[in-house]
């Protein structure tokens, strides 16, 4: 056990898990949306259903949407800063089998069209899990630099991939492949121990069979290593 896990997250109160935590499922939600959103529809599972008002699990949720941290003092006035920002919400409850007690479902839109269907639980001390993304089941938790890419399930996709991150030097510290049906769309998530540039970032969208891909950057300073023009 570390000082973290006793004191808990830099956070708004009072729950790491009903505040801290849902501030970063919204903030999660946002970045992988990968835009502005406008609009957001939030269901709320189990004890965020029953308990979230009054720990402000709502108020963090809508808070994490336009890109507050658990740490900003405006999350007790999101609704007030969601009127403000333009994005319009809904909350209400839905019961899920086999979640955990503290999840939230988030549907997303931007302004452009663009929307994102996101599962994720809060499981304690700021700490979440993203579930599900789009209805394809995945698990990772924000505490690794991570990319989201979709792409076309065919050959070479996945080792063009990560091919080109082991040529710019990025270890891979957990990844996982997910597709709907063989030939069809695939979900990749890779959790990375370096930071990517965005240009990184904007190279591997241009890859062959490449659909979209999103990059979660973790709240800590990296090292600062990733993808430099001239190390391909």
């Amino acid at each position: 056990m570390n000082l973290f896990d006793i004191l808990g997250p830099v956070m708004v109160g009072p729950s790491s898990s009903h505040t801290a935590g849902a501030a970063r499922i919204g903030l999660m939600a946002r970045t992988l949306l990968g835009g502005e959103p406008v609009k957001a529809a939030i269901h709320l599972h189990g004890s965020f259903a029953e308990t979230g008002t009054g720990h402000g699990t709502d108020k963090a949720l809508v808070g994490g949407l336009l890109g507050m941290k658990p740490d900003d003092l405006r999350i007790p006035y999101a609704f007030t800063e969601a009127d403000k920002a333009g994005m319009a919400f809904t909350i209400d409850k839905v019961d899920l089998r086999d979640a955990h007690p503290n999840t939230a479902v988030i549907e997303v839109t931007t302004q452009e069209g663009k929307t994102l269907r996101i599962q994720a639980s809060s499981l304690g001390g700021g700490r979440i899990e993203v579930n599900k993304l789009d209805g394809v089941d995945v698990s990772f938790s924000g505490a690794f630099n991570t990319l989201v890419v979709r792409n076309q399930d065919a050959h070479g996709v996945v080792a063009s991939v990560t091919n080109i991150l082991s040529q710019v030097h990025i270890n891979v510290a957990n990844m996982s492949v997910n597709r709907s049906k063989r030939g069809g769309e695939m979900l990749m998530v890779i959790e990375t121990d370096h930071h990517l540039k965005p240009s990184l970032v904007e190279f591997l969208k241009e890859l062959p069979g490449i659909l979209s891909v999103t990059y979660y950057d973790k709240e800590e300073e990296d090292d600062g290593s990733g993808f430099d023009e001239g190390d391909l």
